[in-house]
């Protein structure tokens, strides 16, 4: 799945650098008539987003759990995952077959996941079915039976997915990258837990784990569709409102360590060599992040036409950029002349450090932007996630917003300036053939 998503990026910023001359001639959504489309209230501390949208056919709800990884250690990572996946099969007045009942029937989704910043329980309904399924909905969130039945069967599904991971160099890669990258950082624990720890985890524990997540300091509820912010707040004072305060207050993350570059290699045999480089990155609300954003975009369009359409080194090259609250940035290439495919990507670092960008390339990657934006935009469902990413360490969801205003006043000195603060001390992960690497090579990116 990674290795499609890297393809389909690549192709995206090419193609989205044809579609640029029409991407700009729309006109970017005034700021303040999409914000007075949102309300905030709270109710008994648990912050409440609302963005109304008349005549949409679908209401979509995410209950988000604060604090991701700094929530866990090592011995209780995977605890959150596995807490909100098996809470979502049953609760107290919706039975595990009530719930595939009800859901089947009306055509809604549940679902739940769990990141390094953040977690979430999903829920997505037509608006004449939104009644019935907040029912479900605060049932399972507040009152989840955990059988040990559906526990098991969920646990057992998260080994099996982990297991198969291991056997995939791209999973191989990121687990490595992890495990150098944020060394010493709550980032280093996974949010998915790994097979020992899944197992030792007992009902008892999950059990103990909801009670205390579930306050509401510890929450944020968005919500997007066809609704009232006087219904939903009464459904919320009703429902979710009725949850101890508690007194949650978030911890802020370390930085990361980017202070020299390194390489790690982790011998396999593989017909290709997997890479993978990482570098600092502004998070989501800092000033930096915009003019990064275009940097990022720009080198991925370089890279992609440098290392795989003239030299064809490599499949899928790219550069990409996390959405995280410690963030980073990443230059990514499966190849068998690995020095060289390296090589031609650190250059085209440098070029960007040096040289301005031109104006059809900074038009290209707002309109790549622009085009995503609002592809992204079409769901209920991505139109949460966007405000509540925002929301939680994106500096406020009014932000999220003003995405567009902010790429489109990026200048080509404020892309050179960013990529000379960010693109350097580059820490590679390597699986593959260690003789076919140059280490002075790979390290020579200060």
């Amino acid at each position: 799945m990674k290795f499609s998503k890297k393809i389909f990026a690549a192709a995206f910023v090419t193609f989205a650098i044809a579609a640029a001359a029409a991407a700009q001639q729309v006109t970017t959504p005034d700021l303040t008539a999409r914000a007075a489309s949102v309300t905030e209230f709270d109710v008994n501390g648990l912050k409440v987003i609302l963005r109304r949208r008349a005549s949409a056919p679908t209401v979509s709800v995410g209950l988000f759990l604060r604090g991701g990884v700094r929530n866990l250690t090592e011995k209780t990572a995977g605890i959150e995952n596995l807490m909100l996946t098996s809470a979502i099969e049953a609760g107290q007045n919706f039975p595990r077959q009530a719930v595939r009942r009800e859901l089947a029937r009306t055509g809604s989704t549940l679902g739940a996941s769990a990141g390094s910043d953040f977690s979430v329980v999903s829920m997505a309904s037509t608006r004449e079915n939104f009644d019935r399924m907040w029912k479900l909905f605060a049932d399972v969130t507040m009152k989840p039976t955990f059988d040990p039945a559906d526990i098991n069967r969920v646990r057992d599904q998260m080994i099996t997915g982990l297991r198969e991971q291991e056997t995939v160099p791209d999973s191989a890669l990121d687990t490595l990258e992890d495990k150098i990258i944020y060394a010493g950082h709550p980032y280093s624990i996974d949010p998915t837990g790994t097979p020992e720890t899944l197992t030792a985890i007992t009902p008892a524990q999950l059990r103990d784990y909801h009670k205390r997540s579930m306050e509401t300091s510890r929450l944020l509820l968005v919500v997007v569709g066809d609704i009232d912010a006087a219904e939903l707040k009464a459904k919320v004072t009703a429902t979710l409102g009725t949850l101890p305060k508690g007194n949650y207050t978030e911890s802020a993350l370390p930085a990361l360590d980017f202070s020299r570059p390194s390489l790690d290699v982790v011998a396999r045999q593989l017909p290709t060599n997997y890479i993978k480089g990482d570098f600092a990155a502004p998070s989501l609300s800092s000033p930096d992040y915009y003019s990064m954003r275009v940097a990022m975009a720009v080198l991925a369009t370089r890279v992609f036409q440098e290392v795989r359409v003239k030299r064809q080194l490599s499949y899928a090259p790219n550069a990409d950029m996390d959405n995280m609250g410690a963030n980073t940035a990443n230059i990514y290439v499966t190849a068998v002349d690995a020095n060289k495919a390296v090589d031609v990507m650190l250059k085209e670092i440098e070029k960007i450090k040096k040289e301005p960008i031109s104006d059809d390339e900074l038009s290209g990657a707002a309109g790549e932007f622009l085009t995503n934006y609002y592809l992204k935009q079409q769901t209920n469902a991505a139109q949460a996630a966007d405000l509540a990413r925002y929301e939680l360490i994106g500096g406020g969801w009014r932000n999220s917003f003003d995405f567009l205003n902010h790429i489109k006043q990026v200048t080509p000195d404020a892309v050179r300036a960013a990529a000379n603060k960010y693109m350097k001390n580059i820490r590679f992960v390597v699986i593959g053939d260690p003789a076919a690497i140059n280490k002075s090579l790979f390290t020579s990116a200060e």
